[in-house]
């Protein structure tokens, strides 16, 4: 379990406190499903809100102490049925750099390509835009308009 200061401790409360619950444990406890949705919460978010259904006050502490103890995560807070926990993201080797070590590249070659894929994203994103705007209705009535002042 990891242990914080006061001042870690306040700062994470802050940032928590516009949070929705991510996670709800109910009668099963601390089921593989819940702790395998836990453990995807705080690697995508580092810092989580977890609801707890239907248990009193000392079953909330001890699954805040369980879920703390499993996770290596902090306690940050418990008010009620919300517990707060906080664990820095784990760092793990994602499939880009698993393809990168089978085919070795210039990191100038790969963060290029990446680029050069954003880049065409946003111009299809911009070009279907500027498409939607242009409605079939204003076309039609803009030529109307120019027809029937051509034959005045």
């Amino acid at each position: 379990m990891i242990e914080l200061n006061p001042v870690q401790r306040r700062d994470l409360r802050a940032r928590a406190h516009h949070l929705n619950p991510v996670v709800t444990i109910a009668d099963n406890g601390l089921a593989p499903a819940v702790a395998a949705e836990i453990e995807r919460s705080l690697q995508a978010h580092e810092l989580i809100k977890i609801k707890i259904q239907g248990a009193e006050r000392e079953q909330r502490e001890a699954l805040m102490n369980e879920v703390c103890d499993t996770f290596d995560a902090a306690p940050v807070q418990h008010i009620g049925n919300i517990l707060i926990v906080w664990r820095k993201r784990r760092e793990e080797e994602s499939s880009a750099s698993l393809a990168a070590k089978k085919t070795p590249a210039k990191a100038s070659t790969a963060k290029s390509a990446a680029s050069f894929a954003a880049a065409a994203r946003r111009a299809a994103l911009t070009k279907a835009s500027a498409e939607a705007r242009r409605s079939p209705a204003r076309g039609s009535a803009a030529r109307g308009r120019s027809s029937s002042a051509r034959g005045r």
